[in-house]
């Protein structure tokens, strides 16, 4: 956060209230943006930096109302303050519980104004130096990379907090880079079983003839290839936790092996008839949808109601967007460090570039991003400039939003299904077979998709 004046839009379709308004705050050295109608307005918003709206209640087509859940959906950092001249109780209510930062009645006291566009800046300041809720989840969770400051995630480290030193096992549901795998070790170092082993097992990387063996370890001569005895991942994790990533990717032969751990504690190397007693609290995730590949005969139902006792969701980052800041800052720390750097921060374009987009590749993809902005940065301070691509216009931003029609269908469809292949073959570290498994497709369509794409 820079320590200059905020940018602000106003929104009203009174031509004379819009001029007296943005007469008033440019001569406070404010920045001041127009617009005469709520579309416009967003329009405005998507493609400026923009701190904050004062906007009109009563306007034609677009009201207050929607002018605000519009902008708050795409960047909620943005503060948004409703001018009405219909100052009732209930629409005072209603504005705040929308999301509003507060609301003042026309005709504007000047000097009203001015004292609320002054607290909204200190806030908008202390905001960015508050790093309480970083400690506490360091503490709390002995993780320091789960950062988060949105009422979603706070609900979900709040489950991990009741859940950690149960003996359920638990079934993390999110999208790809959404942290999943933090998630499982905060459940695990936040439990009694945080000084034995946490133990990963990622089931998409893997053929499906080692999966087994992978899990469950091997004899001597039990498969070709097999030279020596091998201890599984089970084994490893005994008395600790066994978190298995896309565990929907296990074939049904499998997961009835698994299954039968999780009833009886025992587990049979391959190529052995010995069974072995372990005590492993299995922690299991996945961005499939388990329900439907029942319905397919895909997974075993029975297995998935053990798994799933407890059921912790990740919501994307682009519904927790309120996450934006903190992990931004978390990542340049993180980055800073590895690269002896000195960045101290973002310029107001470049955060609100940040915000606007909707990262398909979730946490992940925004550490991406800080980790190249960091190097690249010509100074301390990270600029639009040194953002991807993607970054330099809000139309190439948008290219991903189904709302946003501008791009027409099959520019929006190759790109989404571009970034959707790349994202699986980044994970599954260029393994085509393990990709097609991730994508729910077959190897031949994936390369057939691959070529038609252009993509080596």
């Amino acid at each position: 956060m820079t320590a200059s004046l905020p940018t602000i839009l106003i929104i009203d379709d009174e031509g004379s209230q819009l001029l007296s308004l943005k007469s008033f705050l440019t001569r406070r050295n404010y920045k001041v943006l127009t617009a005469p109608n709520g579309k416009d307005g967003f329009d405005v918003v998507r493609n400026n930096t923009v701190d904050i709206v004062l906007t009109d209640f009563r306007m034609p087509e677009w009201d207050g109302y929607e002018v605000l859940k519009q902008i708050k959906k795409l960047n909620p950092g943005i503060d948004v303050v409703i001018m009405t001249a219909f100052g009732s109780v209930e629409d005072a209510v209603n504005i705040m519980k929308a999301g509003a930062y507060d609301y003042i009645t026309k005709p504007i006291d000047l000097d009203e104004l001015e004292n609320l566009l002054g607290r909204i800046t200190e806030k908008r300041t202390l905001i960015y130096e508050n790093k309480q809720l970083k400690e506490q989840l360091i503490e709390k969770f002995r993780v320091d990379t789960i950062i988060s400051q949105s009422k979603k995630m706070e609900e979900v480290l709040n489950t991990v907090a009741r859940v950690a030193n149960s003996k359920a096992t638990i079934l993390i549901l999110g999208e790809s880079g959404t942290g999943k795998e933090l998630i499982a070790k905060a459940i695990h170092y936040a439990s009694d079983r945080k000084d034995k082993p946490f133990i990963t097992v990622n089931v998409a990387s893997l053929p499906d003839n080692l999966i087994e063996s992978e899990l469950f370890g091997h004899e001597k001569g039990a498969f070709t290839g097999a030279v020596a005895q091998r201890i599984g991942r089970f084994e490893e994790a005994n008395g600790g936790t066994l978190f298995i990533d896309e565990v929907g990717d296990i074939p049904l032969s499998v997961q009835v092996k698994i299954l039968r751990v999780i009833q009886f504690g025992e587990i049979q190397k391959v190529g052995s008839n010995k069974t072995i007693s372990i005590d492993v609290r299995i922690v299991a995730a996945t961005n499939r949808n388990l329900e439907e590949m029942i319905k397919s005969q895909e997974f075993r139902e029975d297995l998935y109601y053990r798994l799933n006792v407890i059921q912790i969701n990740i919501p994307p980052l682009r519904e927790r967007k309120e996450d934006i800041p903190v992990l931004i800052d978390h990542f340049i720390d993180k980055f800073n460090k590895q690269n002896n750097a000195d960045i101290q921060g973002l310029d107001k374009k470049a955060l609100d570039r940040l915000m606007k987009y909707d990262y398909p590749g979730n946490i992940r993809e925004l550490e991406n991003i800080i980790e190249r902005a960091v190097i690249l940065a010509r100074n301390n301070v990270i600029t639009s400039e040194t953002l991807p691509a993607q970054f330099e216009t809000a139309r190439e931003i948008s290219l991903l939003d189904p709302q946003n029609l501008t791009d027409g269908y099959e520019k929006k469809v190759k790109a989404f299904e571009k970034d959707m292949i790349k994202e699986a073959l980044r994970q599954t570290n260029g393994n085509k077979s393990a990709a097609a498994r991730l994508l729910n497709i077959t190897e031949r369509h994936l390369r057939s998709r691959l070529e038609r794409l252009g993509m080596k």
